[in-house]
C-alpha cells in the first residue's frame, strides 16, 4: 500500500540542511576556507585576537573579584570568546543590542564601561546608565528576544537606514516560548533583527540533547520564516563573517536572520557556585578544550608572524590592570539605600510603599 507521506524521511532530513557549520579555521589553526579567509586583513585578524584575549582576561579578573565578594551575580564566558567577540564585532554602534546576563562583554564592546558593568553586577542603579544603544542585561531567560523584535520593528517603522537590532541567548533560552514568539513576530513583520543563539551545550546542568528533539537550533527559524545558519562557535573568523553577512541581509530590508553558534561553556554556569563536574565528565569536556578559540587563532597568527604568546601575556596583563582600576571606580561609588530603591519603584509611591520608605529611612539614619 502506498503512503502519502514519508514521515521518517522528513524527520531525518529536516535538519540536514542546517547541520553544516560554517568554518574558516580548524582546531589546529589551518585555513579550511580560503575564499572567506581572503576577506580579512592582517589588522582585522590581530584585532579579533586581542578582543578574545581581552574577554578571557575580563573573565579571569572578574571571577577573582567575585570570589573576593566584591561583586554580585556574574555569568562566566570562558570558552565563548569566539562566539561573542566574533559576532559582536560585526555590528555597528547604531545597532540596538538586547543582551542577556552572559553578554556583558558584548555590551562593553558596544559602549558600556567595565566599571558600569561592575556596578550592574552589584545591583547599583548607576550600572544601568551607560550610553550604548542597548537595553540592560536581561535576567529572564529568553525575554530579550521579544524585546529585540520590538526594537527591530521600531527601527523599521522609524525608517532608520543601516541599522538592526540583535540579541543573544543560550540554547536553553531557545527552549523558552519568548524566543519563538520574538522570532515569529520579527518574521511576520520582516523586521531587521538578528537572533544569536549560543549553543554552549548546557542550560545550567540540563544538556542540550534533552532540551529539544530538533537536530539543530538553526532550523527553528523555519517556522517563523527566518533563514537560519549554524556556525563553528569556536572559530572567531567564521562567527564574524556569518554575523556580518546576517547584519547586511537584515539591514537591507530582507527580514530577520537566526544564527546558532556551536560553542562551549568551559566552567560553571555562574559565580553562584554550580559545579560542572557534577553533571558532565572530563571525557566530554576534552574535545571542546581542544577547540579552544584562543589557541586556534593564536596558532594561525603565530605562523604568520603576527602574534606571539609573549605579546598575548603582555596584553592580557594590561587588560587586567584596567579591570582593577574599574573595580576600584565601582567600589568608590556610594552604595544605594533601600529607601532610594523604594522611592523609584512607582512614579507616585503607593501607601504601603510610603510606609516602607519611612521605615527604612529611619533605619538608615542611625
Amino acid at each position: 500500500m502506498a503512503n502519502a507521506v514519508d514521515f521518517a524521511k522528513i524527520k531525518a532530513d529536516e535538519g540536514a540542511a542546517y547541520a553544516k557549520p560554517v568554518q574558516i579555521l580548524d582546531n589546529d589553526g589551518n585555513v579550511v576556507n580560503k575564499e572567506l579567509m581572503a576577506n580579512f586583513t592582517d589588522d582585522q585578524l590581530v584585532d579579533l585576537m586581542k578582543k578574545m584575549v581581552w574577554e578571557r582576561a575580563l573573565h579571569e579578573q572578574t571571577m577573582s573579584f567575585s570570589q573576593q565578594g566584591r561583586l554580585g551575580f556574574y555569568a562566566p564566558t570562558w570558552g565563548e570568546e569566539a562566539s561573542e567577540m566574533g559576532t559582536a564585532s560585526a555590528f555597528k554602534k547604531q545597532d540596538f543590542l538586547c543582551p542577556a546576563y552572559r553578554d556583558i562583554p558584548q555590551l562593553i564592546q558596544h559602549g558600556a564601561t567595565v566599571a558600569q558593568m561592575y556596578l550592574w553586577s552589584k545591583g547599583h542603579l548607576k550600572g544601568n546608565l551607560f550610553e550604548a544603544r542597548a537595553l540592560r542585561p536581561q535576567i529572564i531567560i529568553g525575554a530579550q528576544m521579544v524585546e529585540m523584535a520590538g526594537a527591530a520593528l521600531g527601527i523599521k517603522k522609524n525608517g532608520e537606514k543601516d541599522a538592526v537590532a540583535y540579541a543573544y541567548t543560550g540554547e536553553g533560552g531557545s527552549s523558552q516560548g519568548d524566543t519563538y514568539e520574538g522570532m515569529n513576530f520579527a518574521g511576520a513583520f520582516q523586521a531587521p533583527a538578528v537572533f544569536i543563539i549560543q549553543n554552549n551545550g548546557w542550560a545550567i546542568s540540563y544538556p542540550r540533547k534533552l532540551q529539544t528533539g530538533a537536530q539543530t537550533i538553526a532550523q527553528k527559524g523555519v517556522a517563523a520564516g527566518i533563514p537560519g545558519v549554524q556556525v563553528d562557535g569556536m572559530d572567531v573568523l567564521a562567527c564574524y563573517e556569518v554575523a556580518k553577512e546576517a547584519r547586511e541581509f537584515a539591514a537591507a530590508g530582507n527580514g530577520p536572520v537566526l544564527i546558532e553558534t556551536l560553542t562551549y561553556r568551559f566552567g560553571a554556569h555562574s559565580s553562584a557556585g554550580d559545579d560542572p563536574s557534577r553533571y558532565r565528565t572530563k571525557e566530554e569536556e576534552k574535545p571542546w578544550f581542544d577547540k579552544d578559540p584562543l589557541i586556534r587563532l593564536r596558532k594561525y597568527l603565530t605562523k604568520k608572524g603576527l602574534w606571539s604568546e609573549d605579546e598575548e601575556k603582555k596584553y592580557a596583563d594590561e587588560c587586567k590592570d584596567d579591570f582593577k582600576k574599574a573595580i576600584k571606580e565601582a567600589d568608590s561609588v556610594e552604595p544605594e539605600k533601600v529607601s532610594d530603591m523604594l522611592k523609584r519603584t512607582f512614579e507616585v509611591p503607593t501607601p504601603d510603599i510610603k510606609e516602607q520608605i519611612k521605615e527604612y529611612e529611619a533605619k538608615e539614619s542611625k
